[in-house]
């Protein structure tokens, strides 16, 4: 544990695989007391045992981000086991279905919608006040680099992103004043358990599928959860204390061609 987030308390959505379950991890290996949440529950709860074995803090709550009363109810529980919630990392969300817009249902539009905005909304709506209390702190969104280009698939999934960099830079400016700073992280493609799975059922193989995601990436490859997981780190640090309202793109040069 290296003392970066010593004393402070984070909550992190969809904690339980990939990207999620990296930051849980090193959120706690710099000292924070760690809210792993989500709907997997043995996942999940292996993320909080794995810190709990190394010394870390941690402990595991089922959580629909959907669902306010539970959203609620599961952020004044990490109070009363934690104290007041210093870090909120919104990584809860899904990509839906790949279709063009015209053959899209609206059962399928607010799917994605509903875990990728709305629950970022309460999430965030619930975690406020205990932000107050701390006396600030920081929320990280994430996004995507499809919250900032665009590709010819996955239609509710880019709004989403798009939705999410912009609701961040609405609420840095509402919270600034009060000490809580809100940034999105926008990933290139990163190698977690989902992307295996899809590199598993691709026609043309795992290895093809995933040396055409590498390709995609001026640096050669994709990248790793924890490639990701560290750069939330730095945002809920306070060795980010000027940063709010911005993005923070971590994709291999992916956005910059």
């Amino acid at each position: 544990m290296n003392g970066r987030l010593a004393g402070k308390v984070a909550l992190v959505t969809g904690g339980a695989k990939g990207i999620g379950s990296a930051t849980c991890e090193r959120l706690a290996e710099a000292g924070a007391a760690v809210a792993v949440t989500d709907l997997d529950d043995a996942e999940g709860q292996a993320t909080a045992a794995r810190i709990e074995q190394v010394g870390g803090s941690a402990r595991y709550w089922h959580l629909d981000v959907t669902d306010e009363a539970a959203v609620e109810q599961t952020f004044r529980e990490v109070r009363q086991a934690f104290g007041p919630i210093n870090v909120l990392v919104n990584n809860a969300g899904i990509a839906g279905v790949n279709k063009p817009t015209d053959e899209i249902t609206l059962d399928e539009w607010n799917a994605v919608m509903d875990v990728n905005v709305r629950g970022v909304f309460l999430c965030t709506k619930h975690a406020v006040p205990y932000m107050r209390e701390a006396g600030g702190g920081s929320i990280v969104n994430l996004s995507s680099i499809y919250g900032i280009i665009s590709a010819a698939d996955l239609p509710p999934y880019h709004a989403s992103k798009g939705a999410i960099r912009l609701m961040s830079k609405t609420d840095a400016l509402f919270y600034a004043r009060e000490g809580i700073r809100v940034n999105s992280v926008h990933p290139g493609y990163i190698w977690t358990p989902l992307v295996e799975e899809l590199a598993n059922q691709a026609p043309e193989g795992p290895e093809a599928f995933r040396e055409a995601l590498d390709a995609k990436h001026p640096i050669g490859h994709v990248g790793e959860s924890d490639d990701i997981a560290y750069g939330i780190v730095y945002l809920a640090s306070d060795e980010a204390k000027f940063i709010t309202g911005s993005e923070l793109v971590i994709d291999g040069g992916y956005t910059a061609q």
